[in-house]
C-alpha cells in the first residue's frame, strides 16, 4: 500500500501540477478509499447562494430557477468524480460536488438536480437537444467542441497516462505503444492523442470506461489510453489489477463544464467557480473527493478561469 501511494503521488502531482457495470465498480472498492460522506455532505449544504440580482442578468440561471431544478449531463460510475452510492442513493465525488453546489448556488437547495447519464459520445447532444442544462463529466475542452457548446472553467487539468495490467513489463510508456493494440474512448481526445503520439499503435475505440478496462482485463489490447484522472478510479479501487506505465503525456487537458453554445450561463457559472476557489471550497472538495483517497496532502491551484 506505501509502494502504491507513492506511485499515485508521484503520477497525481505530475497531473495536477499541469494543470459499465454497477456491481462491478462495487466490487472493486477497496477499504481506505471510499469518500467521507459526513464530510462531503456537509460541506456541499454549506454552500453559498447566489444574489437575486445575478441570477436574474442571467438568462440560463433564471430559466433553471424558474423551472425549480438543475438539469446535468453526468455519470455515476466515475469512482472518484461522480459515483452512485446505492446504500443511500447518494452521488459524491469532484464533479458531482460541483454541480451539487452550483444547485445550491441558484436554487438554494442541492439536492434539486436531475441526473441524465451521459458517455463521452453523447455529452454534446444532450445539450443541442436541450434535455440538459449542463454537463459536469471530466469534459475535456477542445475547440472542436466549442464549435457546437460552450464551456464555463476550466475547474480542472489532467494529461493522458497508459493502462496496463498488473506485471506488465513490456509496456513502459507511451514510447513503447508502437506495434500494440491499445483501447481508447470513442468521442473522447484519446484517438487523436493517439494518432500524434503513438501513430504505430492498432487503435480500438470503445463506449466507454468500463468497455475499454474489459478489453485490457480479458487481453484483447495491450494498453489503454485516456484522461490520468479517469485511469486513477481504476488505480486506486484496483492496486493489484492494474498499473500506470510510464509518465503522463500530451497536452494539458483541461476540465471544463459543458452549457449551450453561446449561452450567458458561461459568464454566471465562471462567476460561481471564482467564489468557490475564492472562499476555499473548491479545494477542500478536491481534499474530500481526491487527496484524502489518494494520499496526497496538497491540493493544486486551480486553472485560470477562462482561459
Amino acid at each position: 500500500m506505501k509502494k502504491l501511494k507513492k506511485v499515485l503521488g508521484i503520477l497525481l502531482a505530475a497531473a495536477l501540477s499541469v494543470g459499465a457495470a454497477a456491481t462491478l465498480y462495487a466490487e472493486e472498492a477497496q477499504e481506505g478509499v471510499a469518500i467521507d460522506k459526513e464530510a462531503f455532505d456537509e460541506l456541499i449544504a454549506s454552500g453559498i447562494t447566489a444574489d437575486d440580482a445575478d441570477i436574474e442578468a442571467s438568462s440560463w440561471a433564471s430559466a433553471v430557477k424558474e423551472a425549480g431544478v438543475l438539469r446535468v449531463g453526468g455519470t455515476r460510475t466515475s469512482f472518484l468524480f461522480s459515483q452512485l452510492d446505492e446504500t443511500d442513493e447518494g452521488i459524491r465525488g469532484f464533479d458531482a460536488g460541483l454541480y451539487q453546489l452550483l444547485a445550491r448556488y441558484i436554487l438554494g437547495d442541492e439536492t434539486k438536480f436531475e441526473l441524465t447519464q451521459v458517455d463521452s459520445s453523447t455529452r454534446e447532444s444532450v445539450l443541442q437537444s436541450d434535455q440538459v442544462d449542463a454537463v459536469f463529466a471530466t469534459y475535456s475542452i477542445t475547440d472542436a467542441r466549442k464549435e457546437v457548446i460552450s464551456f464555463a472553467g476550466p475547474y480542472y487539468t489532467s494529461k493522458q497516462a497508459v493502462l496496463v495490467k498488473a506485471g506488465n513489463t513490456e509496456i513502459t510508456g507511451v514510447d513503447s505503444l508502437a506495434g500494440k493494440t491499445v483501447a481508447t474512448q470513442s468521442g473522447s481526445t484519446g484517438p487523436d492523442i493517439l494518432a500524434e503520439f503513438a501513430p504505430e499503435a492498432t487503435v480500438e475505440e470503445y463506449q466507454d470506461d468500463i468497455a475499454a478496462r474489459t478489453a485490457l482485463e480479458q487481453g484483447r489490447v495491450d494498453a489503454y489510453v485516456t484522461d490520468y484522472t479517469l485511469l486513477l478510479n481504476a488505480i486506486v479501487k484496483n492496486p493489484d489489477t492494474y498499473e500506470i506505465a510510464g509518465d503522463v503525456f500530451g497536452p494539458e487537458d483541461n476540465y471544463g463544464i459543458g452549457l449551450p453554445l453561446d449561452s450567458d450561463g458561461v459568464a454566471f457559472v465562471n462567476g460561481f467557480l471564482e467564489k468557490i476557489e475564492e472562499n476555499g471550497t473548491w479545494a477542500e472538495l478536491w481534499k474530500i473527493s481526491l487527496g484524502d483517497r489518494t494520499g496526497i496532502e496538497t491540493a493544486p491551484e486551480p486553472p485560470v478561469i477562462g482561459e
